[in-house]
């Protein structure tokens, strides 16, 4: 059971809209979360019991281009920033906290770049390394569907979207059962364990929301394999990384190069851990590290 949530239809300067779910204490400090790829705004129980627990108002949004949140074309992973001030401006909160899973990992520590002033402290979790500049190493590791989705990516969106509209029925209407089918490829058995109860239940309803509207899905893909549009060594706020060394999705070695090229990083590179397993198990460790950076 999540606790009560508002959902917000949230107007961006730009003309766009943004769907924004917020819950938590009001008085506590905003912990904006970016989902991961595909994903959407739905906020999984274990995130709010961990939060509100520690004082912290959970936000949560969906990318341009998913279900609910106007597209943006050609979006760039630095263009983030200016939506998630113009939340922070919407909630009254001239400080917060980010953090991302996956491919929400680039889209935090492109907020905690763009807004140097507001972020108090940064988190990314199994974060997806620049393509550019590495071309040769990026998909070294992947499972097969990533490398075929990323393959794809590369030659645009043309190329990318019968893919994505191929692998929506395998996700939509999906249970346990079936997502673990449809991802087989990048699921090793410590992830596959996870996709069990109330947290299996949640993690398949954000991939699922994510593939509602396909654009958002795409527009995250393409993106990740262009220039960023923000350099690594302009995060400089405090920044927490922590990479499973089981994770057929984003590589060991993308946490290990990350840890290597962001400043002020505190890397956990953990063996025996996969791509959601190391998210369900060690959620309250990564939320604690942030806490010594509120405000006293």
């Amino acid at each position: 059971m999540t606790d009560s949530v508002d959902r917000i239809a949230l107007d961006l300067p730009d003309g766009r809209v943004l769907d924004v779910q917020v819950s938590g204490p009001a008085d506590g400090v905003p912990f904006v979360w970016h989902h991961g790829t595909p994903g959407c705004s739905h906020q999984e129980a274990t995130h709010q019991r961990v939060l509100h627990g520690h004082g912290l108002r959970l936000v949560t949004y969906t990318r341009a281009g998913a279900a609910g949140s106007t597209r943006k074309p050609g979006r760039a992973v630095a263009d983030i920033a200016a939506d998630v001030a113009a939340i922070a401006d919407h909630l009254g909160a001239a400080k917060i906290l980010t953090g991302g899973g996956s491919g929400g990992g680039p889209h935090a520590l492109a907020t905690a770049a763009g807004l140097p002033d507001r972020v108090l402290a940064a988190l990314a979790v199994c974060c997806v390394m620049p393509y550019v500049g590495q071309e040769a190493d990026f998909l070294d590791g992947m499972g097969a569907d990533n490398v075929e989705e990323f393959t794809l990516a590369l030659q645009g969106e043309e190329a990318l979207r019968p893919f994505c509209e191929r692998e929506r029925p395998g996700i939509i209407d999906a249970d346990a059962a079936g997502i673990i089918q449809t991802l087989d490829s990048l699921l090793p058995d410590v992830d596959r364990a996870v996709l069990t109860g109330e947290i299996g239940e949640d993690i398949i309803r954000n991939v699922q929301g994510g593939v509602e509207v396909l654009d958002g899905w795409i527009d995250d893909d393409l993106a990740f394999t262009k220039d960023w549009g923000f350099d690594l060594d302009r995060v400089a706020v405090p920044t927490y990384l922590w990479q499973g060394a089981e994770d057929l999705m984003v590589p060991f070695h993308h946490g290990e190069w990350l840890a290597a090229h962001v400043p002020a990083v505190v890397p956990h590179l953990v063996e025996g851990e996969g791509h959601l397993s190391i998210l369900v198990g060690a959620f309250d460790r990564m939320v604690e590290e942030l806490l010594p950076h509120l405000p006293s």
